[in-house]
């Protein structure tokens, strides 16, 4: 900073004191003036100082800011793959949701439907009409009433009851951790399994009407696998998402039975990981494995004559599953457009003996004589499967999207059985293609095609027109 000159300090004092009063001051006055003068510049100088710190703690309050913006940012980039936070406590009030959703379905009379090559996940009922059964016509596909809320500081409980036809299913009932820390998680009760994608969404937030062929064969209609047990998840404290978990419980549902022991019937491995790439895509993909064993796990055959058989299983399941997700929306914002491509590819491994029955007295091929024998065989498969979807939101209101099934009923070592009993090599496949428009988010209609082949010597041209209608308070999807 300059300093005043001589000149200048001339001028303000011909200014403040005329010549003559100059001439007449003493030696004190001018010290005083001097003074005066000295401390108007240091004044002077002490307010430029305050200045240039404020400038100095501004610049720096602002890289401060820009560096919060751009952690904030990561931050929520990495929410996006990651499930969703528990809500904010409500008290002794629980939030209560429901989600309406009906169908009608345009399609052929085929009694017994099945996926040829694969195991019926619905065992010996000729006459299941459960969750999911294939129906034709107008019907109430699935309701759920959903109790979800904050118990403590600490943990969180949420139960879903699926009503249909005057029954209720408990479909979840869990408790779930808020603050263990150090990235942790854990969940105990009723549950879907956290292997693979999908199987951890409920129906209504599918984005096509029923599930994909490989979910149904190889974990039965309502295109899923829960079981009762615990869960722990930890995810790692990266820059990028990655995840790991394990799951184990009784195992009651297939491709297992419930064995009636102590001890888990049922365990699960997965790993997920993902990340943003710029600020319009991000994408995650996992590997799981799930163990199972089944006693007495029932279905019918048909027998080399024609008549039927029945077939139980008693042995060890093994699933293999990975599956991939990317998202793609401009700037991050999906709200008026976005595209979702996933897929995901199975395996399973059974192994154990198979008993060949006559359970109805006919007399085929497994009762060579007396009443009720049994020819047992060793039993060993190995079956696989996947689908790939796409699915593009072009307005704020409508999307479509397509997607392709393709199962191959694979290696099926029945044993001796192999000569009683007509094993069916088969390669099912389907392609689906789906629109719906959304008033908000909270109401969607859909149509549906589809061109099913996954029976043998069938092809049966589908049609769907489904709402789902969702009422109260809700959670946000997952990724």
């Amino acid at each position: 900073m300059q300093k005043p000159s001589r000149a200048a300090l001339a001028l303000a004092l011909s200014i403040a004191f005329p010549p003559s009063v100059a001439l007449a001051a003493s030696d004190a006055d001018l010290a005083e003036i001097r003074k005066q003068l000295q401390q108007m510049k240091d004044a002077y100088e002490q307010r430029i100082a305050t200045l240039e710190q404020k400038l100095v703690k501004a610049e720096n309050t602002a890289t401060k800011a820009e560096a919060t913006a751009k952690e904030a940012a990561s931050v929520a980039s990495e929410a996006r793959l990651r499930p969703p936070a528990a809500q904010p406590a409500t008290g002794f009030n629980p939030e209560i949701s429901l989600i309406l959703q009906g169908q009608y379905r345009r399609m052929k009379d085929i009694e017994e439907r099945q996926i040829t090559g694969f195991w019926p996940a619905a065992g010996h009922d000729h006459d299941d009409h459960g969750h999911g059964a294939d129906r034709r016509g107008f019907s109430l596909d699935h309701t759920e009433l959903v109790f979800s809320a904050n118990i403590d500081p600490y943990w969180r409980g949420q139960a879903v009851l699926a009503l249909q036809d005057g029954e209720v299913e408990v479909e979840e009932a869990f408790f779930q951790s808020l603050g263990l820390g150090h990235g942790f998680g854990l969940k105990g009760g009723r549950m879907r399994s956290g292997i693979g994608y999908l199987n951890e969404q409920h129906a209504h937030a599918w984005d096509f009407a029923d599930a994909p062929l490989i979910y149904k064969a190889m974990f039965g209609d309502e295109g899923s696998y829960a079981q009762d047990g615990v869960q722990l998840k930890w995810v790692a404290p990266t820059p990028f998402f990655l995840e790991f978990g394990t799951d184990f419980g009784r195992g009651a549902n297939f491709p297992g039975s419930d064995r009636n022991k102590n001890g888990s019937g049922a365990g699960a491995v997965f790993a997920h990981v993902g990340d943003d790439i710029g600020s319009s895509h991000s994408w995650r993909a996992g590997l799981s494995y799930l163990q199972t064993k089944a006693k007495e796990r029932e279905t019918h055959f048909t027998d080399v004559g024609g008549l039927e058989a029945q077939g139980v299983f008693e042995g060890k399941s093994k699933t293999w599953i990975a599956d991939f997700v990317w998202k793609w929306a401009p700037e991050g914002n999906p709200k008026y457009r976005n595209f979702k491509l996933q897929g995901e590819y199975f395996q399973r491994r059974e192994r154990g003996t198979l008993d060949c029955r006559d359970e109805e007295g006919v007399g085929n091929a497994c009762d060579p004589g007396a009443s009720g024998a049994t020819v047992t065989s060793d039993y060993r498969t190995r079956q696989s499967g996947w689908y790939l979807q796409g699915v593009y939101q072009f307005s704020p209101n409508w999307r479509a999207g397509v997607r392709y099934d393709r199962l191959d009923s694979g290696t099926r070592d029945f044993g001796v059985n192999a000569a009683n009993l007509v094993v069916d090599n088969y390669r099912p496949k389907r392609v689906s293609l789906m629109a719906d428009y959304s008033w908000s988010e909270f109401a969607r209609m859909r149509l549906q095609f589809a061109q099913d082949k996954s029976m043998q010597g069938v092809t049966d041209n589908q049609v769907w027109v489904q709402y789902v209608m969702s009422l109260g308070t809700h959670g946000a999807h997952k990724f």
